[in-house]
């Protein structure tokens, strides 16, 4: 039998097909990158964007064009969110949500957790945690995955150990809410995690990724603070806005006061941290003046690069109902914050010249080995052995706009 695995969207979703792939083949099956000739086709799906949507819905035709033998099997966000939509426009489809998979598939509890390795990058991603119910009210994802879990801390542990063991050197902790872990057994929160995981033996380091800033405590950023050579000095810190009336109308539960009292606490702990955010262009209660105080506000704090949203309306969400801000407006504003990325990396990148760092060694290209600092710096090795891995002390010699370039150190 043959199975055809497309994933859309987060680090979460990749995870969990990372998951699935493995037990595919315990199941004894064999994938295939053609759909044409798949038994069963499985889509694991986005709707975090009107765009994502879009992408799904164009690889479901093509499935039923090309091979409408296959079962067809769809799971993840765009799936949970609009089962109405999808029984009536793909009624061949079968959705199946991601809990249900292992029963549905294998005859298993929960195979969305755990993983070997992962297949086709150079770093592991642990799924600790799932589930978000903080309904900004931008975002579609609490209608898909509002239900709160959290992997027990032993099988993290045991997990985090096992991928170090087979030589990742880098660990990425991820999950739709991270700062909301709590291990179902103990009540443990992710501080306490962290050190537990700071307990374990061998040369890896911890990544968090994204994570929302009301749960960043100090419990964490001690944790990041003493054991440099575990957790990474960066955070991936989540705006959207830097307008406190924007924020308050996109239900976030903080204000711009408090999100520089925290990166500035980060800072002051945590030696060469770099923090990189989210930003959301074009929401619909943005005005000009809002606009700019944003852009000013990102330029005020230093960020070292951002994510940049072009907002587009969600169905559920409260902002879908208010009116809309023309799409041109939308593209202009998006294209500046792009600008203002460019410029804080290059900015970033250019701060770390003469600088010591370890970095992960993530890939070859033409240029020579590429590689990423602890605080998330792109790095190219040159006069390096080709057949180098894992991570390695390096100095930074120069950068060129927002890439460094780096030789090892004796």
């Amino acid at each position: 039998m043959k199975f055809f695995l497309k994933t859309f969207g987060c680090r979460v979703n990749q995870v969990e097909s990372q998951a699935l792939f493995e037990e595919f083949q315990r199941a004894g099956w064999t994938q295939t990158d053609h759909m044409e000739e798949a038994d069963l086709c499985l889509l694991n799906t986005c709707t975090v964007t009107h765009q994502a949507d879009k992408d799904v819905e164009k690889l479901i035709r093509q499935i039923l064009r090309r091979n409408p033998s296959a079962r067809l099997v769809l799971t993840g966000c765009y799936a949970a969110a609009h089962q109405g939509h999808i029984r009536q426009t793909f009624p061949q489809a079968q959705i199946v949500g991601k809990y249900e998979l292992g029963k549905t598939l294998f005859q298993k509890e929960d195979v969305c957790w755990t993983v070997s390795g992962h297949e086709g990058h150079s770093r592991a991603f642990v799924k600790i945690q799932d589930g978000c119910d903080c309904f900004c009210s931008y975002c579609i994802v609490p209608f898909a995955r509002n239900v709160k879990r959290s992997k027990p801390a032993p099988d993290v542990l045991t997990e985090v150990a096992a991928l170090a063991q087979k030589g990742f050197g880098e660990i990425v902790l991820t999950g739709i809410n991270i700062g909301n872990y709590c291990c179902p057994q103990s009540g443990q929160d992710l501080a306490a995690l962290c050190r537990e995981l700071e307990k374990l033996t061998g040369r890896f380091r911890i990544r968090f990724s994204s994570i929302e800033l009301q749960t960043v405590t100090d419990g964490i950023i001690e944790a990041m603070a003493c054991r440099p050579d575990r957790f990474c000095n960066y955070l991936h810190l989540p705006l959207q806005s830097g307008c406190d009336g924007v924020l308050k109308a996109m239900n976030r539960h903080y204000d711009t006061a408090q999100y520089a009292q925290k990166v500035a606490q980060l800072r002051a702990r945590v030696p060469g941290i770099s923090i990189f955010a989210d930003v959301i262009a074009g929401f619909p209660t943005e005005t000009q003046a809002d606009f700019e105080t944003t852009y000013r506000f990102i330029a005020q704090q230093k960020l070292c690069g951002l994510h940049v949203f072009s907002y587009s309306p969600r169905p559920l969400t409260k902002a879908a109902s208010l009116p809309q801000l023309p799409v041109a407006v939308i593209k202009e504003r998006a294209e500046k914050l792009r600008q203002l990325d460019q410029q804080l990396r290059a900015n970033f990148a250019q701060s770390l010249a003469e600088s010591a760092q370890e970095v992960f060694i993530e890939e070859h290209s033409p240029q020579g080995l590429r590689a990423v600092t602890s605080n998330f710096q792109q790095v190219i090795l040159e006069n390096t052995p080709p057949d180098l891995h894992g991570l390695l002390r390096v100095r930074i010699t120069r950068a060129e706009g927002a890439v460094c370039y780096a030789e090892p150190l004796a």
